[in-house]
């Protein structure tokens, strides 16, 4: 249990700030019926978590690096080859992980793969705040491009819409999404952080834009009950706030239920 002093609320300030972003950008996600491939990008943090853990430096730079590589990869072979993304996202997700597992010491494990908040440092705190404000204004910006997108990229092609362009602009979003979400939830959950919010939020809402901001609502409305679950139940962060996540997919499920019925 963490006491209610600095630490708890910058816990809460940074679970808050990328359970909003992560809610918001998994609606275009399931959208583009992408949710899965961000299990395995997060899986793709683990070799620079461990790194990070190792050396003494920031589990974001870590997570970052290899991510973004991974994203790389992933856009330009998928250019090249025209392989589906969760194809690619398959090649790269079990080298991570054996990478990962080379060379992490087990003491270290929990904390690679279910993150740990409870120490918090005013760079964290800076840097997730700056990345989550600067994601979500990008992703609102090509929201609409990248639906008509993922409905149909000859009509995209006919509206005049670059898809290589934006397609790597949605990958690298969703690179600093994952980095930033490690600190909370570590690289194994990374998926659920960005899939059960939107799908909440799809159960509830009635337009595009609703179901988009109903992400993000119930992405920091988890993330900050998990924290406070945290706190008092003593459940390690990254896994109450899951839990929590996954209350309100059940909750949202009987409410459309009833609704329809």
């Amino acid at each position: 249990m963490i006491p209610i002093n600095s630490q708890f609320i910058l816990a809460l300030v940074v679970a808050g700030f990328v359970g909003a972003v992560a809610g918001y950008l998994g609606t275009l996600m399931l959208t583009k019926r992408m949710t899965l491939v961000g299990g395995p990008l997060g899986h793709l943090t683990l070799p620079g978590i461990a790194l990070a853990l190792l050396y003494g430096f920031d589990v974001f730079l870590g997570a970052l690096l290899f991510v973004f590589i991974g994203i790389l990869f992933i856009w330009y072979f998928g250019k090249k080859t025209k392989l589906p993304m969760e194809t690619l996202t398959a090649i790269i997700f079990p080298f991570s992980m054996a990478t990962a597992f080379l060379f992490l010491p087990e003491e270290e494990m929990t904390q690679a793969l279910i993150g740990d908040i409870s120490q918090i440092t005013p760079f964290a705190v800076v840097t997730t705040i700056i990345i989550s404000i600067t994601t979500f204004i990008v992703i609102r910006k090509i929201y609409d491009k990248m639906v008509l997108v993922g409905i149909s990229e000859d009509l995209a092609k006919v509206e005049g819409i670059d898809i290589n362009k934006y397609n790597l602009i949605y990958l690298i979003s969703i690179a600093f999404v994952v980095a930033i979400s490690v600190r909370v939830v570590g690289g194994l959950m990374t998926v659920a952080i960005m899939a059960i919010p939107a799908s909440t939020s799809r159960n509830l809402s009635k337009n595009l834009s609703q179901y988009a901001y109903g992400g993000l609502f119930f992405g920091v409305l988890a993330s900050i009950l998990g924290i406070l679950v945290f706190r008092f139940v003593n459940i390690p962060a990254g896994p109450a706030i899951i839990i929590v996540s996954v209350i309100f997919f059940l909750i949202s499920f009987v409410l459309r239920n009833i609704k329809n019925a």
